[in-house]
């Protein structure tokens, strides 16, 4: 719970609505995937991409980059891990 908290403040903090994307009324969900590494290292970071949501994808890319290193990766048996991860970033206009 503790994980999903920090990253969903993260997104809050982080995240920019791209000011075309307010011009164009463009909003959605994007379903951002990555990879957290044995050691806690953010790669290779995804988007599922939608046609005509390329604005919100590349600001999704660029919120899911700015992540901090993970202190403490996953581990199973007590042995680090790399584990898939995937977070939607929802863009909504008020």
């Amino acid at each position: 719970d503790c994980f999903h908290e920090k990253m969903s403040n993260h997104i809050k903090s982080t995240q920019q609505y791209p000011k075309k994307a307010i011009r164009k009324g463009i909003m959605g969900r994007v379903e951002t995937f990555l990879i957290i590494d044995k050691d806690g290292t953010i790669k290779n970071i995804k988007v599922k991409q939608v046609e005509g949501k390329e604005l919100l994808e590349e600001e999704a890319i660029r919120v899911i980059s700015l992540l901090p290193k993970m202190i403490i990766p996953g581990k199973i048996n007590g042995k680090p891990i790399k584990i898939k991860y995937a977070q939607p970033i929802t863009f909504k206009l008020q």
